[in-house]
């Protein structure tokens, strides 16, 4: 599969994205530091947060193939800049996270992910799994097992 690294501020579910898509029980879990897997980088929200720390996303992104922005649909605002997406030299995805959620607002997650620069958005919900199988569709690679999950 093709290696995916998620970016986005503290709260917008990519740890719990990572989970669903290893098929893992879902728990909280603060991520500290950049994890990596096989086909998974999970990086703290505090490097998109933090202006200084930022940089170090770009650098990062290179140890993947395709990099997803991820926004919760119930995101107050949006911390990524117009074109953000040009900062580096891999597929950059969109993802909506949450759209389960009460309070999503899944049409205005869209719009930040569009001014970002992301042509390629998903839907996803890691608590009913709605969507996911579209994430991981997306990620297979010629000579995946059918049922592989990213790992």
């Amino acid at each position: 599969m093709k290696k995916l690294m998620l970016i986005g501020r503290v709260a917008a579910g990519k740890t719990t994205l990572t989970q669903a898509l290893r098929g893992e029980q879902i728990h909280y879990c603060k991520t500290q530091y950049i994890n990596y897997s096989n086909t998974i980088i999970d990086t703290p929200g505090e490097y998109t947060e933090v202006n200084k720390l930022g940089a170090a996303l770009a650098i990062y992104a290179y140890e993947a193939d395709i990099v997803g922005i991820v926004i919760s649909a119930d995101e107050p605002f949006c911390v990524f800049p117009p074109n953000i997406t040009c900062m580096v030299n891999r597929e950059v995805i969109g993802i909506v996270s949450g759209i389960d959620k009460p309070s999503a607002n899944v049409e205005q997650a869209t719009r930040w992910l569009k001014l970002c620069g992301c042509t390629k958005i998903f839907y996803i919900s890691s608590y009913t799994g709605e969507g996911l199988s579209d994430i991981i569709e997306y990620l297979r690679e010629d000579g995946d097992a059918p049922d592989a999950l990213p790992v």
